[in-house]
């Protein structure tokens, strides 16, 4: 406990100095732990998941998902499209401002566009098949297609790391595509840079301004209602010392607790474990596609018959009630959760050193990158390691902190492989799943695997009307089990530990803080 007051004493010290702090109710106060540091604060720049529940509270966007990833409108009032499909229409809510207190415009929301075309993997889509966007006037704007787009609205409303956040167009002008740092958006939260701490405290205060949409709040979509004055994101990297934070009412969430804890804490009278989506997230093991061995998929196929998926899951996620096995890249469970192409993937070290040896693989050394800063990623990438030696396979272990992973791995040579989750909702739909994305100009998901042949099937899929969609994803899903991009470990529920005089977290696909209050 000591350590506890050492660490969070500290970073509560430093806030209560602040006047608004001072001033605050604690009942006022959101106090959370949350699963790592925001380093990026764009919501057009940032690949991490955390980079959205933070954007998500200070920018909003056309659309966003409910709590089914269904597109629901949020700065849209009304919407049509014309009878050929190739006219979308878009009128503006009214009286919607940007936190300095400047009305957002049409002309804001089609910069904005246009950046997210350019910088995203779904707005690209989007704007390739774009042939104008316009304003039509000061509230309605009129995107034009060059062929009909089924998933328009899908993808409007995609909430993957990087979403098509409104943002002011003087502020995208002046950076072209460089990363904004200023975080001044529309939402029902303002960003507080003068508290921000990096490494360990990151401020939001609720924009008294806010003109919430009147519909029920259904996840990401309907009425965004702030019920607290302040959310504190108290970074504390050591998994006990949160854990007993959450215990001593220190703080009043962990947005990610480890599952080792999870029972412990689920056992005391006043903590409460809840899962905010059934859609359960993914571990992957992904192969650079770029340099040997990896580029040849015939030897990333070999990385199937590596890995046993109870193995990894174990050693991750502890208690099987908390993962299962899966071969499908979509989310067994979900709409979308077919396994079709992949159903005899399993352990067979055999079959591993046969493929390995057609596709001309001959002892080289892989360089496998990981970390133990993340506890969960650490435990599996030893038992992914121990299956690859096990196998035959020459590999190298290189351990470091997650964040000089991240600068590894976008370097397009000196790595083979790494070991990392992402959330359900992400994976869950061929559109947003960034790891099954196979265009070849190198701006896909670290790997950049390159097949153009799988992006057709995804873009038939994608173009398909209801009645086409299964078989058009059983060609795509076959294929992309040849191709492999990645192979999947399994999928595990993403749980929340939370104090239990907080109410109102929203089922949700991502964390959201609107609605919640703490008693």
């Amino acid at each position: 406990m000591s350590r506890l007051r050492t660490v969070l004493g500290a970073c509560l010290a430093l806030l209560a100095a602040t006047p608004l702090a001072a001033q605050t109710p604690a009942n006022r106060v959101l106090r959370v732990v949350p699963s790592a540091d925001v380093t990026v604060l764009d919501p057009m720049y940032g690949t991490a998941w955390i980079s959205l529940i933070a954007t998500a509270m200070v920018y909003e966007s056309l659309f966003t998902w409910d709590s089914n990833l269904q597109p629901k409108p949020m700065m849209a009032e009304s919407w049509e499209v014309s009878p050929d499909g190739l006219t979308w229409t878009f009128r503006l809510r009214p009286n919607l401002r940007f936190h300095d207190g400047s009305a957002v415009t049409v002309n804001d929301v089609i910069v904005s566009m246009r950046r997210f075309m350019s910088l995203d993997p779904v707005g690209a889509r989007v704007g390739a098949l774009t042939e104008s966007l316009r304003e039509v006037d000061a509230r309605t704007l009129e995107f034009r297609l060059r062929k009909p787009f089924g998933s328009m609205l899908f993808a409007l409303a995609a909430a993957p790391a990087r979403f098509p956040a409104v943002m002011r167009a003087k502020d995208i002008e002046g950076a072209g595509n460089a990363q904004i740092s200023n975080s001044i958006g529309s939402g029902p939260f303002r960003f507080v840079p003068g508290e921000r701490v990096v490494g360990h405290r990151t401020v939001w205060e609720r924009n008294a301004d806010y003109i919430p949409r009147t519909e029920a709040p259904d996840g990401l979509a309907g009425a965004r209602i702030v019920k607290v004055d302040r959310v504190e994101w108290h970074v504390i990297d050591d998994a006990a010392t949160a854990a007993a934070a959450l215990q001593a009412g220190e703080v009043d969430m962990l947005e990610r607790p480890i599952l080792d804890q999870v029972d412990l804490l689920s056992r005391q009278k006043d903590i409460r474990i809840i899962k905010l989506t059934p859609i359960m997230a993914q571990n992957m093991l992904r192969p650079n596609a770029t340099i040997p061995p990896f580029n040849n998929p015939k030897m990333r196929e070999a990385l199937a018959y590596v890995i046993d998926q109870s193995d990894e899951m174990a050693a991750g996620w502890g208690d099987p009630k908390y993962w299962k096995t899966c071969n499908s890249f979509f989310i067994c469970g979900s709409a979308f959760g077919t396994e079709v192409g992949a159903e005899g993937y399993k352990q067979d070290f055999a079959k591993a050193r046969q493929i390995a040896a057609e596709a001309g693989y001959k002892g080289e050394k892989l360089t496998f990158v990981s970390t133990h800063s993340i506890a969960t990623l650490g435990q599996m990438a030893e038992v992914a390691f121990d299956a690859l030696k096990k196998a035959g396979f020459n590999v190298e272990m290189v351990w470091t902190d997650w964040g000089t992973v991240g600068q590894l791995l976008r370097k397009k040579d000196g790595w083979n492989l790494f070991l990392t989750g992402a959330p359900g909702a992400l994976m869950s739909h061929p559109l947003t799943n960034i790891a099954t994305e196979m265009t070849c100009e190198g701006r896909n998901f670290v790997g950049w695997a390159c097949d153009n042949a799988t992006e057709a099937l995804r873009d038939a899929f994608l173009e398909a009307d209801d009645a086409a969609r299964p078989a058009a994803l059983d060609r795509y899903h076959r294929r992309l089990a040849e191709m492999h991009p990645y192979r999947v470990l399994g999928q595990y529920d993403s749980l929340t530990a939370i104090r239990t005089n907080v109410a109102g977290l929203l089922p949700s696909p991502v964390l959201v803080y609107w609605n919640v209050e703490k008693k």
